[in-house]
């Protein structure tokens, strides 16, 4: 079992995050921790970041042969685009048999969620924060996503 320090270390790690749960089981018993409902409402807007997540994109592109580089650089400026807030397994729809949350052409409003990212088998529904459409997905259900990596390319209205 754990001690109060691990519990306590365990604590600070979770409102160090943007986390809203977090369930740990051992041999001897489970621990389970969750942030207040108006904790959640703050860590929400910290999820998508346009102009700090805006400059990884453009620097995995370049990485790529220049041919590829060079259309990056010219993208429009009407175009959002939805980054991975943490590192998961990113799921487009709210089960296995469920239609996706959002498909190309979808209208979403800024409280839209758009996928989920399951971290440490704690399901985070991801909101879109901005107006527009979805335009494309960027990333495969089922797949492993790095912190920053793009999600979605909206086009904002």
């Amino acid at each position: 079992m754990l001690t109060m320090e691990e519990i306590r270390e365990l604590i600070r790690l979770l409102d160090d995050s943007t986390l809203t749960e977090l369930e740990l089981e051992f041999e001897d018993g489970k621990v389970r921790l969750a942030k207040r409902a108006e904790v959640v409402s703050y860590a929400v807007p910290q999820v998508a970041m346009p102009v700090a997540q805006a400059a990884p994109a453009p620097a995995a592109q370049a990485a790529q042969p220049t041919a590829n580089a060079a259309p990056a650089a010219v993208e429009d400026p009407a175009l959002h685009v939805i980054t991975s807030p943490m590192v998961g397994t990113f799921y487009r729809a709210p089960a296995p048999d469920a239609p996706p949350f959002v498909d190309v052409g979808s209208q979403i409003g800024p409280k839209t969620v758009v996928c989920i990212i399951e971290a440490m088998k704690l399901m985070n529904e991801i909101e879109a924060e901005v107006s527009g459409e979805i335009v494309e997905v960027l990333a495969e259900n089922g797949q492993l996503v790095e912190y920053g990596q793009p999600l979605f390319k909206v086009r904002r209205t």
